[in-house]
């Protein structure tokens, strides 16, 4: 439990020493804020002496010093409207710190995210890195506006009241110091035990984020299969946990308001006392007394503020380390300073002797070698799980080979830039992913300085122009995220046409007509085997019908190639293939 604690404490420290290097980039705002509170906090522990002195010039009926008192009150309005304008001035400073610095850190925590490898991605819920980079920042702003706006006014009225009690007499104020440590206790008391509660609620959060983007994504799978009450139960659960962290949280920040209002009565009562004492023996006035009980009520209500934004703050900490750890995340291995561009690729791929798993202990390829002459169509065909999605994240590098090499054109891609190794090659995959925009913008997504004819032609090419001119606005028509107004279908026909846009010496084809409808498949099979000739092509089939035309066939079974040849050889052979492709065409 006290190393939990300790490293709780470690976590909470080093991210403050974090935020801080983001603040530091603004220090000339930092310090104009801290001059504006200077003079606010200046201002108002000095309206209170002034009173004092109007106090004292109102000595009974009828004896009142109205000249005097004028000028007091001249100097007292003067105060407050200074101090309202360096309030007002300070408050938009900090709100300018906060947000660019949340800007800052949430712009980082994307780009970060943006360059982190599938490995991370693959183990890691959508909704909690969405929950990281939007939910997490902003409870970290609201922690780190009140700090600004609170504690830093709050510190400098502490110090402040103290000076200006002094001046008027160390004695009373003696008495104030006495009771101070009383609410720094407590304020260490409700700190050490928030952390740790808010840590956990932002966990849970994250989860709860999760689990309603995952059900909310897949809705028609939950009720398809009557999975409500279960996806129902699984909420409740982790939204239980919230609650309880939650409500911990929140109890231990509730201890804050009555146990600093005990000590600001203890305060209070303590200068009441010695005060009343002080005008008794005459070595205090009745203003000066008044004074007194105003620094009294200032003093104090520091603390009930600074208690407040420890517990704002902690919860703010919290948040901003998982929003840290994300970006503490190994990002993917940067292109070598002397890496090369791919230029003019021909296509020649060659894979030697690559061995790759996801897990150490799960073999999957193993001594895995294929030469791919340029233009060659090679067909990947196996059974779930045999490693053919695996060789496709090879070629575009998604994942490093464990050993062995893989090379293009003789350059082993290790040593060529990511971007002109992944722009040589056209992807069409299974999962169809669209941006919300219009479905010209999603066509031209790796083209996007491309013509409207150009558009238009790949579309036609695609067998998508059809359907797009039946649309409301036509190619201007705006489609919701991923497609969701579109069928599936119509989003891997506009899958097609950005990369028949594109049309980059080499493709990858990853189930790419799964979604379409037979007759549609054929003419899309015309177009490909059109956008194919003189192209190295990679195609990744479970309908076997659909390679018949491949220079190459590899049957893939456990990471290994069992057989390769052309679809009459490997029928001819009777093999492996030959029972998938007759399993197909099986009559019942």
């Amino acid at each position: 439990m006290a190393s939990k604690k300790k490293l709780d404490k470690a976590v909470s420290t080093a991210t403050l020493k974090r935020i801080l290097t983001y603040i530091k980039k603004y220090r000339i705002a930092v310090a104009a804020s801290i001059l504006m509170a200077t003079v606010t906090v200046a201002l108002t522990l000095y309206v209170p002496v002034l009173i004092g002195q109007a106090v004292d010039v109102i000595i009974g009926p009828g004896q009142v010093d109205y000249a005097a008192l004028t000028k007091v009150l001249t100097k007292i309005g003067g105060a407050v409207l200074i101090t309202a304008a360096a309030q007002w001035l300070m408050n938009h400073i900090n709100n300018v710190i906060t947000y660019r610095v949340v800007k800052d850190i949430r712009t980082r925590a994307f780009n970060h995210l943006e360059v982190l490898p599938l490995s991370y991605l693959d183990v890691h819920p959508t909704g909690d890195l969405v929950s990281r980079i939007i939910a997490d920042i902003d409870q970290f702003s609201e922690g780190l506006l009140l700090g600004f706006t609170q504690l830093f006014t709050g510190v400098m009225t502490i110090v402040g009241t103290l000076l200006f009690m002094l001046s008027i007499n160390p004695l009373i104020t003696l008495v104030v110091v006495c009771i101070t440590p009383v609410s720094f206790l407590v304020a260490g008391f409700i700190a050490k035990r928030t952390f740790t509660m808010f840590q956990k609620q932002s966990e849970a959060r994250g989860q709860l984020t999760s689990l309603i983007d995952e059900n909310l994504g897949n809705l028609k799978v939950v009720q398809a299969f009557s999975h409500q009450a279960e996806s129902q139960q699984q909420f409740e659960e982790i939204n239980k946990r919230l609650a309880g962290y939650s409500l911990r949280a929140t109890f231990f920040s509730s201890i804050t308001n009555p146990a600093t209002r005990f000590v600001n009565g203890l305060v209070y009562a303590g200068v009441g006392t010695a005060g009343a004492y002080g005008v008794i023996r005459g070595f205090l006035t009745v203003g000066q007394l008044s004074s007194f009980l105003n620094y009294a009520n200032q003093y104090t209500k520091p603390f009930n503020e600074i208690s407040g934004v420890v517990t704002e703050l902690q919860n703010a900490l919290a948040s901003a380390s998982r929003v840290f750890d994300l970006m503490d995340q190994p990002a993917i291995s940067q292109d070598a300073p002397d890496a090369e561009v791919l230029h003019d690729v021909s296509g020649q791929v060659t894979l030697d002797h690559v061995n790759f798993s996801y897990v150490p202990e799960v073999k999957l390829i193993e001594d895995f070698s294929l030469k791919v002459k340029p233009g060659q169509r090679i067909a990947l065909v196996g059974p779930t799980g045999c490693g053919k999605t695996t060789v496709i994240n090879l070629l575009m590098r998604f994942y490093d080979v464990n050993s062995g090499s893989i090379s293009v054109d003789g350059h082993d891609i290790r040593n060529v830039t990511r971007k002109s190794l992944r722009t040589s090659y056209g992807m069409v995959l299974q999962e169809t992913w669209l941006k919300s925009g219009t479905i010209r913008e999603n066509i031209a997504y790796g083209h996007p300085e491309a013509s409207m004819e150009e558009v238009i032609a790949a579309a036609k090419e695609a067998h998508a122009h059809s359907f797009i001119k039946r649309m409301p606005n036509g190619y201007d028509t705006v489609i919701s995220e991923d497609g969701g107004n579109l069928s599936q279908g119509q989003k891997q026909l506009l899958c097609i046409a950005r990369v028949m846009l594109c049309l980059p010496p080499m493709l990858i084809l990853d189930e790419a007509t799964s979604s379409i409808d037979t007759r549609t498949e054929i003419r899309i099979q015309r177009a490909f085997s059109k956008m194919m000739e003189g192209r190295t092509s990679f195609i990744v089939a479970h309908r076997l019908s659909t390679i018949k035309e491949a220079d190459v066939i590899l049957v893939m079974k456990d990471g290994h190639i069992i057989e390769q040849g052309t679809h009459e050889g490997l029928l001819a052979q009777g093999g492996f293939y030959s029972e998938l492709y007759n399993s197909q065409f099986a009559v019942s």
